[in-house]
């Protein structure tokens, strides 16, 4: 008897934290099931986040225990502080999914700390309007009637209530513990992907371990500020770090070697799906073209440091390479060098544009191209929207084109083969059909092959961009450069793999499909003329090794800047180049061991 009592007084004890957190536990609970409902995005397959009842409950428990812990007339106020942010943040939530189509995000936060009070003003005008009380915002508000009328009369609630718990005081402690324990269990993953999140020293490794299989669930609005002030407080030292050292970039002397340099960074682009490199389909005829006329000059041994477009976006800006000293922020950025020598700097993207629905993955590779301080130090001219297709980045260059400088850098960052594939071509230009595949790739289902017909529409499509952007410079004393950030599978050999596969692990496969990279430079006829030495150094370096991560040591021997931080051992046109650095992919893995291994086996 003695040992049930025991047993009663701890199955009792354990309801006390929501007895005694009785409006607040409930509400909150409400609160968030409402708020989950009301985000769960459009896209088709999108659904409620799976452990939603379970989890929130024991958010809330654990909550409450530490409430119970508080004194009676410190908690009031506590709580009273929890109900104002936790209210604010679910509607400033649910607002923003329901105008912008996506819930709080780091860029979100990062434009609200850009936005000054006129712009904001202006905001509060246009966008808080009387159709709010009819948005599912209104939801919210519902919940939080229901919560003041409940607290309002919550004197006869509990003289209602109270009479009845002390009968049912055990079993209540018996549901409470039988549900914390299996909430604990159901909820344990997430919260040591959680926990794996905020142990991160960077913003990078935040994004790399947002592509893991089982990564952090954000299920409540305030889980979600909470993680975007993260981000943005990672991205900050980042951030601090590059604009401390601006006025410190040292440009000593620039011949000016090439008036015009032009790069081309594709998207999601791998070699196996470039008739360049043999692929079956004809996906590149143009550049196949000007390939043949000699002034396109093709690369063969070219990979990708990573196959995270934010990870490139750092190391190819970077004048730091794989293997030196510090991390890629402690370099100057080559855009920040072609400006002090006078270049004229345009930066023309299809995707780092800061948006509110932007995704982790963007505002990581972004967010030290779109701070105001360093695109000031970094760029003369950007264009301000993005577009559906590529083609609108060739109009916001023909509106550009007019520009008097004599020395021109300029920079095209297109969306390419980004998922989702069907979407990066215009449908009026479809060439490649499911039954287009039959006989090279009969193992495929007819699902799989429209599949493998849009991606490789879309390389085509990106065949014509680039061919456009030749021509605009054809004429001039120019030279270009192509190459995609990283590789992209779509059911490449048996691995049925689309998109990439982010794991840590690296094997030849990966390494193949994903960091091997088409690369080439093309020259106007007039730099072939004019610049004779460098168009014979480009055509005797295209079967070297080599690494996008030193491209930048490339761009600022084309222009011929003379500065600190330029090493003739990462420029691949040099007779100094060091062709035997190793091509860490990830910054841990050997490709050319791993080509080796694969080549021996």
């Amino acid at each position: 008897m003695k040992v049930l009592r025991i047993f009663e007084k701890i199955l009792t004890k354990a309801f006390l934290p929501i007895k005694a957190n009785a409006m607040f536990f409930v509400s909150m609970y409400v609160l968030g099931v409402v708020c989950e409902w009301l985000t769960v995005p459009h896209n088709k397959g999108a659904q409620l986040y799976d452990n939603l009842y379970l989890e929130l409950f024991l958010d809330l428990y654990v909550a409450c225990v530490v409430l119970f812990c508080i004194p009676e007339k410190v908690r009031k106020w506590v709580k009273r502080v929890l109900y104002v942010v936790l209210y604010v943040v679910a509607v400033v939530d649910v607002y923003c999914f329901w105008k912008f189509d996506s819930t709080l995000t780091p860029t979100m936060l990062l434009l609200v700390g850009e936005t000054d009070s006129r712009e904001a003003g202006e905001f509060l005008k246009q966008y808080l309007s009387p159709d709010v009380l009819l948005s599912p915002v209104s939801w919210v508000f519902i919940v939080l009637i229901l919560h003041v009328l409940a607290a309002w009369k919550s004197r006869f609630l509990k003289a209602k209530i109270d009479p009845v718990i002390p009968t049912i005081e055990p079993y209540l402690g018996i549901f409470v513990v039988g549900l914390f324990v299996w909430s604990c269990f159901s909820s344990f993953s997430n919260k040591v992907a959680t926990a794996k999140i905020y142990s991160s020293n960077n913003i990078g490794d935040v994004e790399h371990t947002l592509t893991e299989p089982d990564r952090a669930t954000f299920y409540t609005p305030i889980y979600r500020l909470i993680f975007s002030l993260y981000a943005n407080s990672l991205a900050a030292r980042q951030i601090n770090n590059l604009v401390e050292e601006i006025d410190k970039v040292k440009v000593d002397s620039c011949s000016y070697r090439s008036p015009n340099i032009v790069l081309i960074i594709g998207e999601s682009y791998g070699k196996q799906h470039d008739e360049q490199y043999g692929y079956f389909m004809p996906t590149a005829p143009r550049q196949i073209a000007r390939e043949k006329s000699g002034l396109l000059v093709k690369y063969t041994d070219v990979v990708s440091p990573w196959n995270l477009t934010s990870f490139v976006f750092k190391n190819v800006f970077s004048m730091h390479v794989i293997g030196q000293k510090g991390e890629w922020c402690d370099y100057p950025l080559f855009t920040e060098l072609f400006r002090k020598a006078g270049y004229h700097v345009t930066f023309l993207t299809n995707q780092f544009l800061p948006q509110a629905k932007e995704a982790v993955y963007d505002f990581s590779g972004g967010f030290f191209l779109n701070n105001p301080k360093l695109s000031a130090a970094q760029f003369d001219t950007r264009n301000s929207e993005l577009h559906p297709y590529d083609d609108g980045l060739l109009s916001d260059y023909d509106k550009l084109k007019n520009s008097s400088a004599k020395y021109n850098l300029t920079i095209f960052h297109l969306i390419g083969q980004h998922v989702n594939y069907k979407t990066r071509y215009p449908h009026d230009r479809t060439k490649f059909y499911a039954g287009d595949y039959d006989e090279s790739r009969p193992e495929l289902s007819p699902k799989q092959k429209k599949l493998l017909s849009h991606y490789d529409n879309a390389c085509l499509y990106n065949d014509s961009i680039v061919d456009e952007i030749c021509k605009r410079f054809e004429n001039k004393d120019a030279i270009v450069i192509y190459m995609p950030d990283h590789g992209e599978e779509c059911y490449e050999g048996t691995r049925g793999i689309v998109c990439r596969n982010h794991s840590a692990a690296i094997d030849y496969g990966l390494a193949k499909y994903e960091f091997e990279i088409p690369f080439w430079i093309y020259c106007s006829h007039t730099y072939a003329v004019k610049h004779p030495d460098l168009y014979k150094a480009i055509v005797q370096a295209r079967h070297r090794r080599f690494m996008t991560d030193a491209l930048p040591h490339l761009l600022v021997y084309l222009a011929g800047i003379s500065a600190p931080s330029y090493h003739a051992e990462y420029n691949i046109l040099s007779p100094q180049y060091n062709e035997n650095r190793p091509r860490l992919l990830k910054a841990t893995t050997d490709y050319d061991k791993l080509r080796k291994g694969h080549e021996n086996e």
